[in-house]
């Protein structure tokens, strides 16, 4: 297994104004690790509305739930850890969705885990009693 370049943490509360601090240590460490700007956009994007989700689901909006972001840069790949306390949640319970149905009806959200997929190259869930964790993963050069 590949060296780790570097690692960093960064712990919010589940606040939506705690969103721009993930963007701002999601952007740095993907722009520390060699991703380009559209990829680094991408990443951005995929944290934010993990969070996002985290903030509206598993907290249900509850201010003072934690939220620690663990990153890991290696050699050929940008790893994002984010870890909650809160609701436990299974994603192969979310139905893929409609994209046109929901352009119809000019609906908002529900899109979180669509995102999440189509923006980095592995999205994995883990879930028990205690807490719920989602891996975020984009490979530097990947086309």
């Amino acid at each position: 297994m590949p060296k780790a370049k570097s690692k960093n943490r960064l712990k919010i509360f589940s606040r939506t104004d705690s969103l721009s601090d993930v963007r701002k240590f999601v952007r740095e460490v993907a722009e520390k690790c060699g991703f380009n700007e559209e990829d680094v956009q991408k990443i951005v994007l995929a944290a934010d509305e993990a969070c996002t989700n985290i903030i509206k689901h598993a907290y249900k909006f509850s201010p003072t739930g934690e939220i620690i972001l663990d990153s890991i840069c290696e050699t050929e790949k940008l790893s994002l850890i984010i870890t909650d306390a809160g609701v436990p949640f299974n994603p192969e319970m979310v139905p893929v969705p409609d994209i046109q149905e929901l352009a119809k009806k000019k609906k908002v959200g529900g899109l979180g885990i669509y995102l999440m997929k189509k923006l980095m190259d592995e999205v994995k869930y883990d879930f028990n009693s205690e807490k719920n964790q989602i891996t975020l993963v984009k490979y530097l050069n990947n086309k």
